[in-house]
């Protein structure tokens, strides 16, 4: 099984939007009348993160995975990304493709942008699913990992720094994907407008940056969209403690701890995530 032989019974398209003036790369693919639900990937991350996803959503949902501002292959604006400016990005995406409402499916970073956008935005946020999701905390021992082991994997020849990058967000490392997927990061990672890039990518990593843009229980409170948090118990960017704390900070929300999981739920553990995410959609 390959990254896009899993998406082979699927009929996607792989683009670029103009999102607001960015150059946006997209997978897009389910009916075209269907209900958007856009995915979110996390730091440093890509739009490959959901292929084991896309394909059972895309039979009702019009689904859109995204390399988000500053990631991957799209555009690389000179400034630090902080939350807004991935926000911004993310509804000039919305708009450009029409989306008036969408449900948001964001992992790590991209929960962190959901839940932002749902705060600022509610007319335009259908649903929140947040795996794994950071920025409820400033954990400077994690954010420096995070700095050195991007860092060394983008600057430097070795694709094993690249696999180490990975290995960090599952409990086991994927067998049947790990390879590619490492290939096609190690092939983001060594364009030079990525690295140029890197710390602006990085800028939330930075103590007093991230400070600026927590998500804080006040703005936690604000979201009217219903929400599913779910969680791996073996997630090494944040422990089960802190995602009853972000359920219990929004309204109505609901958590769901997968076991013997990483950072990554929902490509480690797609065959309990999918249906659980195909039944909440329907749901809200």
């Amino acid at each position: 099984m390959s990254i896009w032989n899993a998406l082979a019974d699927v009929d996607y398209r792989h683009t670029y939007v103009d999102a607001g003036g960015i150059k946006t790369r997209a997978l897009q693919a389910g009916p075209e009348d269907g209900e958007h639900v856009v995915f979110l990937h996390g730091t440093s991350g890509h739009l490959e993160a959901f292929v084991r996803n896309i394909p059972e959503h895309a039979r009702r949902y019009r689904c859109h995975a995204i390399d988000m501002l500053g990631h991957g292959y799209t555009g690389k604006p000179d400034v630090p990304q902080e939350i807004p400016a991935y926000v911004d990005h993310l509804i000039a995406y919305l708009d450009a493709v029409g989306a008036e409402r969408a449900h948001l499916v964001g992992e790590s970073l991209g929960g962190w942008v959901s839940a932002w956008a749902a705060s600022e935005h509610p007319e335009r946020v259908a649903s929140l699913q947040l795996l794994c999701m950071g920025g409820t905390k400033v954990n400077p021992s994690v954010m420096e990992r995070l700095k050195k082991t991007t860092t060394a994997a983008s600057l430097e020849d070795d694709i094993e720094l690249t696999r180490n990058r990975l290995r960090l967000l599952w409990a086991e490392w994927d067998e049947e994907f790990g390879d590619e997927l490492t290939e096609a990061r190690y092939a983001i990672y060594h364009r030079p407008d990525f690295q140029k890039n890197l710390p602006n990518l990085l800028a939330l990593q930075e103590v007093e940056i991230r400070e600026r843009n927590l998500l804080r229980p006040d703005r936690m409170a604000r979201i009217t969209a219903p929400t599913l948090v779910v969680w791996g118990n073996k997630n090494p960017f944040g422990d089960v403690p802190e995602a009853q704390a972000i359920t219990d900070a929004i309204p109505g929300a609901r958590l769901e701890i997968f076991n013997e999981c990483g950072h990554w739920p929902q490509h480690e553990q797609a065959a309990r995530y999918n249906p659980l995410s195909l039944a909440f959609l329907a749901e809200a």
